[in-house]
Order: structure tokens, then C-alpha cells, then sequence
């Protein structure tokens, strides 16, 4: 969406987001490293936006993910537990049911992000669809783009037909997945797709000595 700058509320709300995180990451990040975070997030939403009302929302959790990346890159928190990176194009299909996959079947025992090279609007209704059929909700997840702090982040990277636009960083782990992209498809031919990332993320799972629980 376009507009020419943050209306006075947007202004209010970003100040409580800041504060929110502030609190949050107190003796770990300054006030202004948090304030440019919650700004570069909240511009990267807004731009995209078809309503601006869940801008606010989207930006401070983008922001504090960021934080948390942020912080395990300075070593002031790793959090104890591996951190795996889902990449596609849209961050709407492939990659959001591998982040769903990953945290049902984890259970806790690592972390797991998700990101875009050209993230869209929200994630495919399909998906989401496919992914309740077998009781995972993915209904409360966004499309975003990825940050290098979070790539930097993750132990490892999961691309699924980004392509060259995938980042690459020296001496981090990736693996590319060839998956067909569930865009425009319906929930039946979804459901293939949603099987195999399944199989495949149980195989990560192991590779990273943490079993399918």
C-alpha cells in the first residue's frame, strides 16, 4: 500500500512496540538498535500491505525474531537449541508447511524460521487447509522476508526454489529441497506436497540427532 508516512496512532503504536521489546531484550540491545529494527520491519510490511491494521502486529513480531537472530549471531543468547531456516519464494506454501512440520515434530527441541526472496500477501489458503487435515494449524503465520542476521542465525539452511536469490553464507549448512510449489493449486494437490516436506523434515529432524517425536 502506499502512503506518505505514519499517521499519528501508527507513530503511537510503534513507540509501544519499542518499549514492549525494550523491556524484553533489556541488557542485551540499546533502545536504538531496537527502534531501527521495529522501523525497518514495520517498512517492510507496510509496503506490501493490502490493510495497514495488522502492520503493527507483523512488525514487532518480525522485529523481535530479528532481535533474537541478532542476538545468537553477537553471542549474547544461542538459546540453547539448533535453529533451522525455511526458504521459498512467497513464504506462503512450501515453506510454511515445513515451518509447521519442523515445530510439530520437534517439539520444542530446536527453532525454526521461515522467509521469502519475494514474500506475498498471506499464506495460501491451501496450505493452511492441507496442514489442519492432519492438526497442524498454520492459520497464525505471515509471509516475510528474510534478514542477514537471520540467516546468519540459522545452524542450517532449507531452500525450496529460490534459486539464486537464496542467500549463501560461507561455512553454514544448506540443503536444497526440490518440492513442487503448491501456488494455485487446490488443497488435493496440496496434500502430496505437504507429505513429502513431512518426510523430509523427519529426516532433518534426525540428521540433527533430535527424532521425530
Amino acid at each position: 500500500m502506499t502512503q506518505t508516512g505514519p499517521t499519528v496512532d501508527q507513530q503511537l503504536a510503534r513507540r509501544s512496540a519499542v518499549a514492549r521489546l525494550a523491556d524484553e531484550f533489556h541488557g542485551v540491545f540499546g533502545e536504538e538498535t531496537i527502534e531501527r529494527f521495529v522501523v525497518s520491519s514495520w517498512d517492510q510490511f507496510a509496503e506490501h500491505a493490502t490493510t495497514i491494521n495488522f502492520v503493527p502486529i507483523l512488525a514487532e513480531r518480525f522485529a523481535r525474531q530479528r532481535l533474537h537472530a541478532l542476538a545468537r549471531v553477537e553471542g549474547k543468547d544461542d538459546g540453547g537449541v539448533p535453529v533451522v531456516l525455511f526458504l521459498c519464494v512467497h513464504n506462503a506454501g512450501r515453506s510454511q508447511m515445513a515451518l509447521g512440520w519442523f515445530q510439530h515434530l520437534a517439539g520444542g527441541r530446536a527453532l525454526a524460521w521461515s522467509g521469502g526472496s519475494e514474500p506475498t500477501s498471506a499464506v495460501n489458503p491451501a496450505a493452511i487447509a492441507a496442514m489442519a487435515e492432519i492438526g497442524i494449524d498454520i492459520s497464525g503465520e505471515y509471509p516475510k522476508p528474510w534478514t542477514d542476521e537471520i540467516v546468519r542465525a540459522a545452524d542450517a539452511v532449507i531452500t525450496m526454489g529460490c534459486g539464486d536469490a537464496c542467500p549463501i553464507f560461507p561455512g553454514k549448512r544448506y540443503e536444497d529441497w526440490e518440492l513442487a510449489d503448491p501456488d494455485g493449486l487446490g488443497v488435493e494437490a496440496v496434500r502430496p506436497i505437504r507429505d513429502e516436506i513431512g518426510e523430509r523434515v523427519r529426516g532433518l529432524l534426525a540428521s540433527l540427532n533430535l527424532p521425530a517425536r
